[in-house]
């Protein structure tokens, strides 16, 4: 009988002196978590999509508190977050403009895509473009195998009836993870305030760049969109143009010219048009220097017009009157 016991003797010893040790380990190198860090993280809203550059919400939320992080990285969370973070902290909240996905290419439905053959294989956009290239015969278009849709936590996106990816701008909360799903580049983080967009990723030439596109949308590097635009904010890089958010106006003028429609303009006459309040203006002339298409004319310390017919309803003017004597209608 000591025999059989003495096994189990020795095991419960064992164990309890191992419990022993870890609870006095535990409270020999116990480490104090800032309360803070759990206020945060109950803060956030706990997708763990990565959007901050963090492996989760709870990283985050100890960046914040112990290094310093900047409190605006959370995209899901949006401003609300951010004010919830800066009174954990007892600072002042700084808000980032919102972005949201936007997919520069027309290309992947049903309708409106060559194929160079019928792709059969592992359904991924990434196993897709390693052979051959990709189905599509445009090398830098969408290969349709919805690794945007998959990465999406937020049910942002929807395929409609041609078979096209589309982006619920309601849904989207710009934590990139398609931005970062998309083998071939075509999805770009955009601000929500800027609504023109050139919705093409190739860096073919014109003609081969036309030849490949089955929708006909292709950028062609023809130009016309870099003269025409009023505050250059458009290039040329690598046979595509491209454009500068920080400098673009969204007048849409580019989009009018586009001979191929790459440029997309959802604003298109709808624009309000600036007009000039007659007993507040007092001719100081910086509406008419600022506007950009000189559709502003008056002389000085006299009462300026509004040329409606050339005004592109891009807002500088009445951001630039200092005495607020331009309004729109």
């Amino acid at each position: 009988m000591i025999h059989i016991a003495l096994p189990g003797i020795l095991v419960g010893g064992l164990g309890l002196a191992y419990g022993l040790i870890l609870a006095l380990a535990s409270k020999k190198f116990h480490v104090e978590i800032d309360p803070k860090i759990e206020k945060i993280a109950d803060a956030l809203p706990g997708v763990n999509c990565g959007a901050c550059g963090l492996p989760g919400c709870s990283a985050y939320a100890e960046a914040v508190v112990n290094e310093g992080v900047g409190i605006n990285l959370c995209a899901p969370g949006g401003a609300d977050t951010v004010k919830n973070i800066a009174k954990i902290l007892g600072i002042e909240a700084t808000v980032k403009e919102p972005h949201i996905a936007v997919i520069l290419c027309q290309s992947g439905g049903y309708e409106n895509t060559l194929l160079r053959y019928e792709y059969k294989g592992i359904a991924t956009c990434k196993a897709a473009v390693l052979l051959s290239n990709g189905p599509n015969y445009c090398n830098f278009g969408c290969v349709f195998q919805n690794d945007c849709v998959k990465s999406c936590k937020f049910d942002a996106f929807r395929i409609d009836e041609k078979g096209m990816r589309v982006i619920l701008p309601e849904k989207c909360t710009g934590c990139a993870a398609c931005v970062k799903a998309c083998p071939r580049d075509l999805i770009k983080l955009l601000p929500t305030t800027k609504k023109v967009h050139i919705l093409c990723s190739t860096h073919d030439k014109g003609p081969e760049a036309k030849k490949r596109c089955g929708n006909n949308t292709a950028c062609i590097g023809c130009t016309l969109c870099v003269k025409v635009c009023p505050v250059d904010a458009i290039s040329m890089q690598d046979n595509l143009a491209v454009i500068d958010y920080k400098k673009c106006i969204s007048c849409g003028l580019c989009a009018t010219k586009c001979p191929t429609k790459a440029i997309i303009d959802p604003m298109a006459g709808k624009r309000k048009k600036a007009y000039i309040l007659e007993e507040k203006c007092v001719g100081c002339t910086v509406c008419a220097k600022k506007c950009p298409v000189d559709a502003i004319t008056g002389e000085l310390k006299q009462l300026h017009y509004v040329e409606s017919k050339k005004c592109i309803g891009c807002g500088i003017c009445v951001q630039k009157c200092p005495v607020k004597a331009i309004q729109w209608r």
